[in-house]
């Protein structure tokens, strides 16, 4: 029996999920329940086929890590990020939204930081299976970067540093990366 597009989604969304390796191992299974209950209500057992969803992936993850190099663009990227926090950018990984990026920042405001990189899960996404990222760069006082900035110019060095292709394009920074991040096993 085929999948219906809803069911596609929501198994497109476990493996992406799991392939960004953002969410612990009990978020990401309450997460993937409660996309199943939400979006699949004829399912009668969404814990089963959660669990089953996140093994199958996991599988596919571990086949597919067998392929990698042993440095992937994930490690390029984790150490540009590395670098730029020790120049005093935050980079925020897996960023729920600006308002978020936004609530670091305030919480910075007597000390802010020189700037904050951020990127949303759906971002990682996009990143896992087309091979491009797109960060936003802020200024700490939340003002965007913009053409010619040094900021902006200190971000993009940055990645390019680690063999990273990216530009500037419509407020936000295209880097060229696919995220390949290793994770372990689920736990029996």
């Amino acid at each position: 029996m085929a999948e219906s597009l809803a069911e596609q989604h929501v198994r497109e969304f476990t493996r992406s999920c799991l392939r960004s390796g953002l969410l612990g191992a009990r978020k990401l299974y309450d997460e993937v329940v409660l996309a199943i209950t939400g979006d699949l209500p004829d399912v009668t057992d969404a814990e089963g086929l959660a669990k089953k969803w996140i093994s199958e992936f996991h599988e596919e993850l571990r086949r597919d890590m067998a392929a990698w190099p042993e440095e992937t663009d994930y490690h390029r990227l984790q150490a540009a990020f590395a670098e730029l926090e020790a120049a005093g950018v935050v980079v925020l990984q897996g960023c729920e939204d600006h308002w978020a990026a936004k609530a670091v920042l305030d919480e910075r405001a007597g000390d802010p930081p020189r700037g904050v990189a951020w990127f949303t899960p759906p971002d990682v996404w996009h990143a896992i299976d087309e091979g491009m990222l797109e960060v936003n760069v802020w200024h700490g006082t939340t003002a965007n970067v913009a053409p010619g900035d040094p900021l902006l110019d200190n971000v993009v060095a940055a990645l390019e540093r680690q063999g990273l292709s990216a530009h500037f394009d419509e407020g936000r920074i295209e880097v060229s990366a696919h995220w390949q991040r290793p994770i372990s096993p689920p736990a029996s």
